[in-house]
């Protein structure tokens, strides 16, 4: 009896140690792992998780970090596109703001011509004013001999009809009769070519952004050519005017990359992309240095291998004075300049030197700068400009 009960007590042991390693899960012997894979026995807490098929270190174990999906990038917003104002009535709008820098001299001679006696010297004086004004000494000559004539035949003058009398004479000296419209129109499907050329300082690429964001005002799309390749400051300045109101804008990476070429990617873009104008600003090169002028003759020939050529626009600081005539006759000897920009006739700038270029070049003042504003650039008006002059 005694040994039937030793038995009894002996399988009763062994079934309940065989029930434990039965029931114990397999690959723990001798690691306990918390929740997250850590190893609570050694207290280290990797942070692994078991996962059959991942190449790890240890088999089947990848970090809880890999196994979070990858973060969702969220859509870039587009940039806002400025709307630009058209271009028609901007000379109006910012006739104020001439009138102020230039009734100096409109003052002066209003004042002479308004003496009670007109003799040679205040006619010396008169043609003074009208020289440090900048209209040059053969335009300066030819008003005032117009204007002796016309004293002498209508005698004594109110200072309305004085007015009037000189309102007419500048009108007729800044008024030559040519068209100062752009040509803007597409033509033979293809795009208008307007090439931009001036000396350094003289706000070139300032200006062909400022004429992009007119043109797009006024509805036009438009390629820009950031043919300026000498200056890495021009291109990156070139491209922000083009990203501000949507403007493509064409340029090498390369510095000192070959200008014609850059010029006949812009082209060849333009007319691929059916676009209504391309502006090509070109290199503010010195006059005086030939190679560089005959490079501009270069880019020039290189576009009219796939277009023509419908503008030369030369750009000029007003307020150089009879050294910006020298630059225009040379770059007129290159190319044939068909249009000329005044920049910074506001503040200091004198207005004769409208007279004085277009007598220069035989060619018509088609857009001023006034101002450091992006809408500052505004068709001429000859009209409003001598009104501007006189204070009216």
């Amino acid at each position: 009896m005694e040994y039937i009960i030793i038995i009894v007590v002996l399988a009763v042991l062994i079934l309940a140690v065989g029930g434990t390693m039965l029931l114990r899960p397999r690959g723990t012997r001798g690691v306990r792992r918390g929740r997250a894979g850590g190893d609570l026995g050694s207290g280290t807490g990797t942070g692994t998780i078991t996962r059959p098929g991942t190449d790890t270190d240890t088999a089947g174990t990848e970090t809880a970090a890999e196994t979070q999906a990858p973060p969702v990038p969220r859509p870039a917003e587009p940039p806002v596109l400025e709307k630009p104002p058209p271009s028609a009535g901007r000379m109006m709008r910012l006739r104020a703001r001439l009138a102020r820098s230039q009734t100096g001299f409109g003052a002066a001679l209003l004042g002479l011509l308004s003496r009670d006696r007109l003799d040679d010297d205040t006619w010396d004086e008169i043609e003074e004013v009208l020289i440090t004004a900048d209209v040059g000494v053969t335009p300066a000559r030819q008003i005032v001999s117009d204007l002796r004539t016309r004293v002498k035949v209508e005698g004594s003058q109110t200072p309305e009809e004085v007015r009037s009398m000189l309102r007419a004479e500048l009108l007729a000296q800044v008024d030559t009769g040519a068209s100062r419209a752009l040509r803007t129109q597409r033509h033979e499907g293809r795009p208008a070519v307007i090439l931009v050329v001036g000396v350094n300082g003289t706000g070139k690429t300032t200006t062909v952004g400022k004429l992009a964001r007119s043109l797009i005002g006024d509805g036009e799309t438009v390629v820009l050519g950031a043919a300026d390749t000498f200056r890495a400051a021009a291109v990156d300045q070139l491209q922000t005017w083009g990203d501000r109101v949507g403007a493509q804008t064409v340029r090498s990476d390369k510095d000192g990359a070959d200008p014609a070429s850059v010029a006949f990617e812009a082209v060849s873009q333009g007319i691929e992309s059916e676009a209504d104008v391309v502006l090509i600003d070109t290199a503010g090169r010195l006059h005086t240095k030939t190679g560089l002028m005959d490079e501009l003759d270069k880019v020039k020939r290189v576009i009219e291998k796939r277009t023509s050529v419908d503008e030369v626009l030369l750009v000029l600081d007003a307020t150089t004075g009879q050294n910006g005539l020298r630059q225009a006759r040379v770059f007129a000897e290159v190319v044939d300049v068909s249009g000329i920009v005044l920049t910074k006739l506001d503040g200091t700038a004198k207005g004769g030197i409208v007279i004085a270029v277009q007598r220069e070049l035989g060619v018509p003042v088609k857009l001023v700068g006034l101002g450091e504003g992006p809408d500052d650039l505004a068709p001429f008006d000859a009209e409003t400009f001598v009104d501007a002059i006189l204070g009216d």
